[in-house]
């Protein structure tokens, strides 16, 4: 039996390393912000987000064992090289929006456990990402043992605190029912979305597969591999915002700092909450700085022509490109515009701008016969995917005017 389980996680590579780079702080914090604020009513919004996102994954890990091409250069052949371009600068200043978040999460980590200012810490944890990158001999491993570790421990650290909490059973069922009082905090609810629907992540997801060596014959494997990563994302969410409704709601707590989250692990921690919490929450922003990092770096590069593996320069430069913008970004940030947790929020929210033209890229791709074969999108597939990208454009519309606001007040 524990042969066969460890024999379940070598096959699954890809499922953690998107797990983890999307489970990040932008996501543990919003979760934690949304269920101490609106309790269990939102737990639909997540379980939406997370069909979209399988349908979109999917279609890249079908294209990813289909073909030895990248999805990029396909898309430069059929389309023209300025969609390919276009999804690679989207995908880069997706990954930008990521990156920002990811470096608040460390600072906020690092000022819960030793109280030195959160707009200092990315200037010491970038260098650190810079190093692993270019001394690492095979950084898809590292990756994903490091990934595997962390995404799991974080899953059952709140699953054992949910057993000391006894969460009010029937609530959570009933959030699963779509209620138009949920839709009050946009800004919430567009950041979940953009932390759950991660179109840049779904979208190299046919890289990591084709990284991994699948082909046609692994493509059952690389689906359930793809499923599983979703649903670790979607548990996570879910598991954090229950803790949150049965713990931080009923104290009235609004959430302004990684101490304040910390307090829903209280029940099994005790007064080692602050510090375990921030643990997790510095490894869950350092894990999604790195590969977040990597996926923007490699899709900008792969859509210039200029190489997409990690041991190619330029896609190494572009990495570090977005490494060093992501901490400048973060340290003016928290140093010139107050709560950290705010701008946390809608930069995960912001991240859903570039998804709409990555959305187009995969969509068309994948309904071709003449590159997909019989494994094309079905009408099913296709009123699902075009439904997620409807959603998204909605969002990105009224977030546009957000993000505008938001970088005025800068």
């Amino acid at each position: 039996m524990i042969q066969k389980v460890k024999n379940i996680f070598k096959t699954m590579g890809p499922a953690f390393i998107m797990a983890a780079v999307v489970l990040g702080p932008g996501s543990i914090t919003i979760s934690t912000k949304i269920g101490a604020t609106q309790g269990y009513d939102v737990l639909w919004v997540v379980f939406i987000a997370t069909i979209f996102m399988i349908v979109y994954i999917n279609m890249s890990t079908r294209f990813g064992v289909l073909n030895k091409q990248s999805i990029l250069e396909v898309i430069a052949e059929k389309y023209g090289k300025w969609l390919s371009m276009v999804i690679g600068v989207s995908s880069f200043f997706a990954a930008l929006s990521f990156q920002f978040g990811n470096n608040l999460g460390v600072g906020m980590g690092m000022e819960a456990i030793t109280g030195v200012n959160a707009r200092l810490w990315p200037l010491l944890f970038t260098p650190l990402a810079i190093i692993l990158i270019f001394f690492t001999k095979n950084l898809y491993k590292t990756l994903e043992k490091l990934m595997m570790f962390l995404v799991i421990l974080m899953i059952i650290t709140f699953i054992v605190n949910l057993v000391f909490i006894k969460p009010d059973h029937a609530a959570i069922v009933s959030g699963f029912v779509p209620r138009a009082s949920s839709l009050m905090n946009f800004n919430q609810l567009a950041a979940i979305i953009g932390t759950t629907f991660v179109l840049n992540g779904a979208l190299y997801q046919s890289y990591l597969v084709q990284g991994k060596g699948w082909k046609v014959n692994d493509m059952d494997k690389g689906i359930r591999d793809s499923n599983f990563g979703v649903f670790l994302l979607a548990a996570m969410s879910i598991l954090v915002i229950v803790t949150a409704a049965a713990t931080l709601k009923p104290l009235g707590i609004s959430v302004n700092s990684a101490a304040d989250m910390a307090i829903q692990l209280e029940v099994l921690l005790g007064n080692y909450a602050k510090y375990i919490f921030a643990f997790g929450f510095i490894s869950a922003s350092f894990s999604s700085l790195i590969v977040n990092a990597v996926i923007g770096g490699g899709l900008l590069s792969d859509s210039l022509g200029l190489g997409k593996s990690m041991n190619e320069k330029m896609p190494k430069l572009f990495t570090i490109l977005i490494l060093f913008i992501g901490m400048a970004i973060a340290t003016y940030a928290t140093s010139n515009f107050g709560s950290s947790v705010y701008s946390l929020i809608l930069a995960q929210a912001s991240s859903i701008l570039a998804v709409p033209l990555i959305a187009i890229g995969l969509f068309l791709i994948v309904n071709r016969e003449d590159v997909m074969g019989a494994h094309k999108n079905t009408l099913f597939q296709n009123i699902i995917a075009i439904a997620g990208f409807l959603i998204i454009c909605v969002l990105v519309y009224v977030m546009y005017g957000k993000l505008l606001q938001y970088l005025i007040a800068l």
